[in-house]
Protein backbone atom coordinates (compact mmCIF):
# COMPACT_ATOMS: atom_id res chain seq x y z
CA UNK A 1 0.00 0.00 0.00
CA UNK A 2 1.57 3.50 -0.85
CA UNK A 3 0.05 5.40 1.89
CA UNK A 4 2.92 4.23 4.57
CA UNK A 5 5.87 5.08 1.84
CA UNK A 6 4.32 7.78 1.03
CA UNK A 7 4.16 9.17 4.34
CA UNK A 8 7.56 7.86 5.63
CA UNK A 9 9.26 9.97 2.15
CA UNK A 10 7.47 12.82 3.70
CA UNK A 11 8.95 12.41 7.41
CA UNK A 12 12.48 12.00 5.76
CA UNK A 13 11.68 15.20 4.29
CA UNK A 14 10.02 17.02 6.56
CA UNK A 15 10.94 16.27 10.37
CA UNK A 16 11.78 18.50 13.06
CA UNK A 17 15.01 18.57 14.37
CA UNK A 18 14.07 17.40 18.02
CA UNK A 19 16.51 16.36 21.19
CA UNK A 20 14.80 12.90 21.42
CA UNK A 21 15.40 12.20 17.97
CA UNK A 22 18.89 12.06 18.28
CA UNK A 23 19.24 8.77 19.33
CA UNK A 24 16.65 5.76 20.77
CA UNK A 25 17.41 6.27 24.60
CA UNK A 26 13.84 4.98 25.91
CA UNK A 27 14.85 7.43 28.85
CA UNK A 28 14.46 10.68 26.95
CA UNK A 29 11.89 8.83 24.85
CA UNK A 30 9.53 8.59 27.93
CA UNK A 31 10.32 12.33 28.69
CA UNK A 32 9.78 13.49 25.69
CA UNK A 33 6.14 11.66 25.15
CA UNK A 34 4.73 12.68 28.75
CA UNK A 35 5.89 16.31 28.67
CA UNK A 36 3.56 16.60 24.28
CA UNK A 37 0.91 15.11 25.92
CA UNK A 38 -1.80 18.05 25.69
CA UNK A 39 1.06 20.16 24.93
CA UNK A 40 2.36 21.62 22.29
CA UNK A 41 6.28 21.15 21.17
CA UNK A 42 7.34 24.91 21.15
CA UNK A 43 5.95 24.87 24.90
CA UNK A 44 7.41 21.43 25.92
CA UNK A 45 10.76 21.74 24.45
CA UNK A 46 12.58 24.43 26.90
CA UNK A 47 11.18 21.80 29.89
CA UNK A 48 12.45 18.78 28.25
CA UNK A 49 15.61 20.68 28.28
CA UNK A 50 15.79 21.99 31.39
CA UNK A 51 14.59 18.10 32.77
CA UNK A 52 17.58 16.03 30.97
CA UNK A 53 20.16 18.48 31.72
CA UNK A 54 19.04 18.45 35.86
CA UNK A 55 18.81 14.74 35.54
CA UNK A 56 20.35 12.93 32.87
CA UNK A 57 19.29 9.73 33.74
CA UNK A 58 16.41 8.14 35.47
CA UNK A 59 18.55 7.58 38.67
CA UNK A 60 18.52 11.48 39.37
CA UNK A 61 15.77 12.13 38.71
CA UNK A 62 14.06 9.65 40.89
CA UNK A 63 16.02 10.54 43.54
CA UNK A 64 14.91 14.31 43.27
CA UNK A 65 11.91 15.62 45.48
CA UNK A 66 8.77 15.81 44.24
CA UNK A 67 8.82 19.28 44.91
CA UNK A 68 11.60 19.94 43.07
CA UNK A 69 10.01 17.78 39.98
CA UNK A 70 7.06 20.16 40.73
CA UNK A 71 9.09 23.34 40.67
CA UNK A 72 10.88 22.52 37.24
CA UNK A 73 7.17 21.48 35.65
CA UNK A 74 5.88 24.99 36.34
CA UNK A 75 3.58 26.17 34.02
CA UNK A 76 3.49 23.18 31.87
CA UNK A 77 0.57 22.30 33.54
CA UNK A 78 -1.08 18.75 33.89
CA UNK A 79 0.21 18.62 37.04
CA UNK A 80 -0.57 15.03 37.87
CA UNK A 81 1.40 13.99 34.97
CA UNK A 82 4.38 15.09 36.63
CA UNK A 83 3.62 13.39 39.99
CA UNK A 84 3.12 9.97 37.86
CA UNK A 85 6.41 10.98 36.18
CA UNK A 86 8.62 10.97 39.29
CA UNK A 87 7.09 8.27 40.57
CA UNK A 88 7.55 5.80 37.07
CA UNK A 89 11.29 6.71 37.29
CA UNK A 90 11.85 5.57 40.91
CA UNK A 91 9.87 2.45 39.66
CA UNK A 92 12.53 2.34 36.81
CA UNK A 93 15.48 2.88 39.15
CA UNK A 94 14.83 0.91 42.37
CA UNK A 95 12.83 -1.97 40.69
CA UNK A 96 14.45 -2.45 37.15
CA UNK A 97 17.93 -0.90 37.81
CA UNK A 98 17.61 1.81 35.58
CA UNK A 99 16.70 -0.14 32.59
CA UNK A 100 13.44 0.67 30.88
CA UNK A 101 11.11 -3.13 29.92
CA UNK A 102 12.18 -3.80 26.27
CA UNK A 103 8.83 -4.63 25.09
CA UNK A 104 5.28 -2.85 25.08
CA UNK A 105 3.36 -6.01 27.52
CA UNK A 106 6.25 -5.25 29.97
CA UNK A 107 6.11 -1.54 29.43
CA UNK A 108 2.58 -1.08 30.09
CA UNK A 109 3.47 -2.95 34.01
CA UNK A 110 5.19 0.76 34.79
CA UNK A 111 2.99 2.67 36.55
CA UNK A 112 2.10 6.00 35.00
CA UNK A 113 2.35 4.77 31.28
CA UNK A 114 -0.55 3.06 29.39
CA UNK A 115 -1.13 2.11 26.01
CA UNK A 116 0.10 5.28 24.17
CA UNK A 117 3.34 6.03 25.57
CA UNK A 118 3.88 1.85 26.25
CA UNK A 119 3.42 2.17 22.33
CA UNK A 120 6.03 5.35 21.96
CA UNK A 121 9.21 3.95 24.13
CA UNK A 122 8.14 0.08 22.42
CA UNK A 123 8.55 1.74 18.47
CA UNK A 124 10.61 4.76 18.63
CA UNK A 125 13.33 2.91 21.36
CA UNK A 126 13.03 -1.07 20.26
CA UNK A 127 11.59 -0.90 17.09
CA UNK A 128 8.91 -2.83 18.09
CA UNK A 129 5.63 -3.44 15.70
CA UNK A 130 3.14 -1.45 17.59
CA UNK A 131 1.15 1.12 16.41
CA UNK A 132 0.76 4.76 18.42
CA UNK A 133 -2.47 6.01 18.59
CA UNK A 134 -3.02 10.03 19.14
CA UNK A 135 -4.63 12.82 18.52
CA UNK A 136 -2.67 13.53 15.34
CA UNK A 137 -3.23 9.83 14.13
CA UNK A 138 -6.84 9.78 14.73
CA UNK A 139 -7.01 13.19 12.63
CA UNK A 140 -4.48 11.48 9.75
CA UNK A 141 -6.59 8.08 9.66
CA UNK A 142 -10.12 9.71 10.10
CA UNK A 143 -9.49 12.00 6.70
CA UNK A 144 -7.57 9.98 4.60
CA UNK A 145 -10.12 6.75 4.80
CA UNK A 146 -13.09 8.91 5.49
CA UNK A 147 -13.94 7.50 9.74
CA UNK A 148 -16.88 8.86 10.78
CA UNK A 149 -16.53 7.23 14.03
CA UNK A 150 -16.42 9.51 17.21
CA UNK A 151 -13.32 9.28 18.19
CA UNK A 152 -14.72 9.95 22.12
CA UNK A 153 -16.63 6.90 22.04
CA UNK A 154 -15.62 3.74 23.68
CA UNK A 155 -14.68 1.93 21.01
CA UNK A 156 -13.11 4.27 18.76
CA UNK A 157 -9.11 3.76 20.14
CA UNK A 158 -9.48 -0.24 19.03
CA UNK A 159 -11.00 0.79 15.62
CA UNK A 160 -8.00 3.15 15.11
CA UNK A 161 -5.57 1.42 16.87
CA UNK A 162 -6.59 -1.93 14.36
CA UNK A 163 -6.24 0.60 11.26
CA UNK A 164 -3.22 1.80 12.25
CA UNK A 165 -1.62 -1.58 12.94
CA UNK A 166 -2.72 -3.00 9.10
CA UNK A 167 -0.46 -0.13 7.90
CA UNK A 168 2.26 -0.27 9.71
CA UNK A 169 4.60 -1.67 7.89
CA UNK A 170 7.46 -4.41 9.73
CA UNK A 171 10.40 -3.67 10.76
CA UNK A 172 9.70 0.42 10.42
CA UNK A 173 7.68 1.17 12.71
CA UNK A 174 9.77 3.97 14.39
CA UNK A 175 9.89 5.44 11.13
CA UNK A 176 5.81 5.36 10.35
CA UNK A 177 4.65 5.59 14.06
CA UNK A 178 6.80 8.90 14.14
CA UNK A 179 5.81 10.02 10.23
CA UNK A 180 1.94 9.87 11.55
CA UNK A 181 2.14 11.94 14.09
CA UNK A 182 4.34 14.30 12.45
CA UNK A 183 2.42 14.58 9.46
CA UNK A 184 -0.85 15.38 11.83
CA UNK A 185 1.16 18.02 13.73
CA UNK A 186 2.40 19.86 10.63
CA UNK A 187 0.24 19.32 7.57
CA UNK A 188 -2.58 17.67 8.45
CA UNK A 189 -3.65 20.14 10.89
CA UNK A 190 -6.54 20.64 12.62
CA UNK A 191 -7.58 23.87 11.12
CA UNK A 192 -7.57 24.79 7.22
CA UNK A 193 -4.64 22.10 6.49
CA UNK A 194 -3.43 22.99 3.11
CA UNK A 195 -5.09 19.83 1.31
CA UNK A 196 -3.88 21.67 -2.07
CA UNK A 197 0.23 21.02 -0.92
CA UNK A 198 -0.62 17.37 0.06
CA UNK A 199 0.71 14.62 -0.60
CA UNK A 200 -2.50 12.40 -0.50
CA UNK A 201 -4.85 15.64 -2.02
CA UNK A 202 -5.59 12.87 -4.85
CA UNK A 203 -6.39 9.81 -3.04
CA UNK A 204 -7.40 11.39 0.58
CA UNK A 205 -11.56 10.50 1.18
CA UNK A 206 -11.87 13.19 3.34
CA UNK A 207 -10.51 15.61 1.05
CA UNK A 208 -12.50 13.93 -1.96
CA UNK A 209 -15.86 14.17 -0.29
CA UNK A 210 -15.39 17.85 1.00
CA UNK A 211 -15.17 16.78 4.76
CA UNK A 212 -11.93 18.11 5.84
CA UNK A 213 -13.41 20.44 8.30
CA UNK A 214 -15.84 18.11 10.04
CA UNK A 215 -13.26 15.18 10.65
CA UNK A 216 -12.38 13.71 13.06
CA UNK A 217 -15.97 13.38 14.41
CA UNK A 218 -15.56 14.24 18.41
CA UNK A 219 -18.64 14.44 20.80
CA UNK A 220 -18.87 17.94 22.77
CA UNK A 221 -16.90 18.68 25.36
CA UNK A 222 -18.24 18.62 29.00
CA UNK A 223 -19.66 21.91 30.42
CA UNK A 224 -17.30 23.78 31.59
CA UNK A 225 -17.33 24.70 35.46
CA UNK A 226 -16.74 28.40 36.81
CA UNK A 227 -14.95 28.68 39.95
CA UNK A 228 -14.13 32.03 41.49
CA UNK A 229 -10.97 32.39 43.87
CA UNK A 230 -9.74 34.90 46.38
CA UNK A 231 -5.92 34.61 47.43
CA UNK A 232 -5.20 36.15 50.85
CA UNK A 233 -1.76 37.67 50.57
CA UNK A 234 -0.86 38.13 54.43
CA UNK A 235 1.66 40.76 54.85
CA UNK A 236 3.70 41.07 58.32
CA UNK A 237 5.79 44.05 59.38
CA UNK A 238 8.51 41.60 57.97
CA UNK A 239 7.07 41.67 54.75
CA UNK A 240 6.70 37.86 55.27
CA UNK A 241 3.54 36.24 54.28
CA UNK A 242 2.20 32.75 54.44
CA UNK A 243 1.49 29.95 52.21
CA UNK A 244 -0.36 26.55 52.37
CA UNK A 245 0.23 23.40 50.06
CA UNK A 246 -3.09 22.03 48.42
CA UNK A 247 -2.91 18.46 49.99
CA UNK A 248 -6.74 17.57 48.38
CA UNK A 249 -7.13 15.33 44.94
CA UNK A 250 -8.13 17.99 42.31
CA UNK A 251 -6.13 20.75 40.20
CA UNK A 252 -2.71 22.20 41.52
CA UNK A 253 -2.37 18.40 44.16
CA UNK A 254 0.97 18.90 46.14
CA UNK A 255 1.31 22.28 44.50
CA UNK A 256 1.68 25.73 46.70
CA UNK A 257 -0.97 28.66 47.13
CA UNK A 258 -1.63 31.79 49.06
CA UNK A 259 -4.43 31.15 51.65
CA UNK A 260 -7.61 30.43 49.67
CA UNK A 261 -11.20 31.91 50.05
CA UNK A 262 -13.63 30.58 47.51
CA UNK A 263 -16.88 31.52 46.72
CA UNK A 264 -20.00 29.54 44.66
CA UNK A 265 -20.47 32.69 42.54
CA UNK A 266 -19.21 36.36 41.58
CA UNK A 267 -19.72 38.26 44.45
CA UNK A 268 -19.26 42.00 45.45
CA UNK A 269 -15.90 43.03 46.37
CA UNK A 270 -17.56 44.21 49.80
CA UNK A 271 -18.52 40.72 50.67
CA UNK A 272 -15.48 39.65 50.03
CA UNK A 273 -13.90 42.12 52.49
CA UNK A 274 -16.60 41.03 55.10
CA UNK A 275 -15.18 37.43 54.49
CA UNK A 276 -11.65 38.68 55.08
CA UNK A 277 -12.55 40.35 57.95
CA UNK A 278 -14.20 37.54 59.30
CA UNK A 279 -11.42 35.00 58.65
CA UNK A 280 -9.37 33.23 61.07
CA UNK A 281 -6.17 32.01 58.76
CA UNK A 282 -3.66 34.43 61.24
CA UNK A 283 -4.07 35.55 64.46
CA UNK A 284 -2.40 38.97 63.85
CA UNK A 285 -5.03 42.32 63.89
CA UNK A 286 -5.76 43.02 60.22
CA UNK A 287 -4.46 47.21 59.53
CA UNK A 288 -5.22 47.25 55.63
CA UNK A 289 -6.82 45.39 52.71
CA UNK A 290 -5.80 45.99 49.23
CA UNK A 291 -7.18 44.64 45.82
CA UNK A 292 -4.16 43.49 44.23
CA UNK A 293 -5.39 44.35 40.28
CA UNK A 294 -8.47 45.67 39.64
CA UNK A 295 -9.51 42.84 36.96
CA UNK A 296 -10.30 39.67 37.54
CA UNK A 297 -7.55 36.92 36.11
CA UNK A 298 -9.61 34.42 34.40
CA UNK A 299 -6.97 31.20 34.30
CA UNK A 300 -8.28 28.57 32.10
CA UNK A 301 -7.99 24.92 33.02
CA UNK A 302 -9.67 22.23 30.29
CA UNK A 303 -12.94 21.76 32.30
CA UNK A 304 -12.90 24.93 34.74
CA UNK A 305 -12.57 28.43 34.35
CA UNK A 306 -10.88 30.15 37.62
CA UNK A 307 -12.06 33.85 38.30
CA UNK A 308 -9.08 35.07 40.16
CA UNK A 309 -8.55 38.25 42.38
CA UNK A 310 -5.83 38.76 44.80
CA UNK A 311 -6.24 40.57 48.07
CA UNK A 312 -3.16 42.25 50.00
CA UNK A 313 -3.72 41.92 53.59
CA UNK A 314 -1.66 43.72 55.93
CA UNK A 315 -1.35 42.86 59.95
CA UNK A 316 0.51 43.78 62.99
CA UNK A 317 3.61 41.83 64.04
CA UNK A 318 4.95 38.80 63.09
CA UNK A 319 3.17 35.58 61.08
CA UNK A 320 3.46 32.27 62.44
CA UNK A 321 5.12 30.57 59.90
CA UNK A 322 5.97 33.23 57.94
CA UNK A 323 8.01 32.85 54.84
CA UNK A 324 10.08 35.79 52.70
CA UNK A 325 9.06 36.26 49.03
CA UNK A 326 12.82 35.26 48.52
CA UNK A 327 12.49 31.94 49.66
CA UNK A 328 8.85 31.34 47.99
CA UNK A 329 10.14 32.19 44.61
CA UNK A 330 11.84 28.29 45.05
CA UNK A 331 8.62 27.12 45.97
CA UNK A 332 6.14 25.09 42.91
CA UNK A 333 3.30 27.38 42.14
CA UNK A 334 0.51 27.25 40.06
CA UNK A 335 1.77 29.12 36.92
CA UNK A 336 -0.70 31.87 37.55
CA UNK A 337 0.37 32.34 41.23
CA UNK A 338 3.83 32.39 40.34
CA UNK A 339 3.28 35.20 37.61
CA UNK A 340 1.73 37.27 40.33
CA UNK A 341 4.42 36.93 42.59
CA UNK A 342 6.69 37.63 39.81
CA UNK A 343 5.59 40.95 39.04
CA UNK A 344 4.17 42.38 42.27
CA UNK A 345 0.71 43.34 41.11
CA UNK A 346 0.75 45.33 43.97
CA UNK A 347 2.45 47.90 43.14
CA UNK A 348 -0.16 49.00 40.46
CA UNK A 349 -2.95 48.40 43.19
CA UNK A 350 -5.63 51.32 42.97
CA UNK A 351 -8.26 49.74 45.72
CA UNK A 352 -7.00 50.32 49.60
CA UNK A 353 -9.46 49.57 51.95
CA UNK A 354 -7.86 51.11 55.89
CA UNK A 355 -9.38 48.99 58.94
CA UNK A 356 -8.09 52.60 60.60
CA UNK A 357 -10.57 54.49 59.00
CA UNK A 358 -12.93 55.90 61.77
CA UNK A 359 -15.78 56.15 58.38
CA UNK A 360 -15.40 52.22 58.85
CA UNK A 361 -15.98 51.93 62.16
Amino acid sequence: MKFPNLLIQWYLQHKRDLPWRHNTNPYTIWLSEIMLQQTRVAQGLPYFLRFTERFPTVFELANASEEEVLKLWQGLGYYSRARNLHKTAQQVAFEYNGVFPKSYKELLLLKGIGEYTAAAIASFAYNENVPVVDGNVFRVLSRYFDVDTDIASAGAKKEFTQLAAELLPKGKANLFNQAIMEFGALQCVPKSPDCQNCIFNDSCAGLQKKKVAQLPVKSKKLKVRERFFNYLVFSDEQANTIIQQRTQKGIWHNLYEFPLLETETATTDAAILTLIQNQSFVSNAITQIELGSPETIVHKLSHQHLNIKFWKVTVTGRLENGISWESMQKMPFPIVIFNFIEKDSFQISKKVVNLKDPKRN
